[in-house]
């Protein structure tokens, strides 16, 4: 017969809101990543690392690990095979030889610029499910819990 103790931990993954937030993403990702994986040869991470850069030039390789979650192996994988491919560029930080900053190219540009329209109209498809109202929630939501997640982040 089960104890309380193993029964309070019973995890029921249908119901745990990390797990589920795994799925959905994974899924969101795979479905945009069809679109760009096989007329690109991109991998998941290197577009995650090229729709970081296509926002913000200049940033470093631990900045684009900050701002995607993504492990700094992952990350640098991902840059070396996108300099390699002449998608992203790299250059010696003005104050800190140390430190490189990473820029797309111009080839790297004409496909960020291609795949944001598919990866948007992906994005609607997804959010056409909820109303006008109830998307400004989950968009409210998501930053709050975002918010949270820094904490947790700074508990490890």
């Amino acid at each position: 017969m089960p104890s309380d103790t193993t029964e309070a931990a019973r995890l029921d993954l249908e119901r745990f809101i990390p797990y589920r937030l795994s799925v959905l993403t994974n899924r969101m990702s795979s479905a945009i990543a069809r679109h760009y994986s096989q007329r690109f040869s991109l991998s998941i991470p290197e577009w995650r690392v090229m729709a970081v850069l296509g926002g913000m030039s200049g940033l470093s390789a631990q900045d684009v690990a900050q701002r995607t979650a993504m492990d700094k192996v992952q990350v640098s994988r991902a840059v070396e095979s996108l300099v390699v491919a002449g998608r992203v560029t790299r250059s010696a930080d003005a104050k800190d030889g140390r430190v490189t900053r990473l820029s797309l190219s111009e080839n790297g540009r004409a496909i960020y610029e291609e795949v944001v329209p598919l990866a948007l109209d992906l994005e609607e498809q997804f959010l056409c499910a909820l109303s006008d109202s109830e998307r400004q929630t989950f968009q409210a939501l998501l930053t709050k819990l975002s918010g949270e997640g820094r904490l947790l982040d700074a508990l490890k």
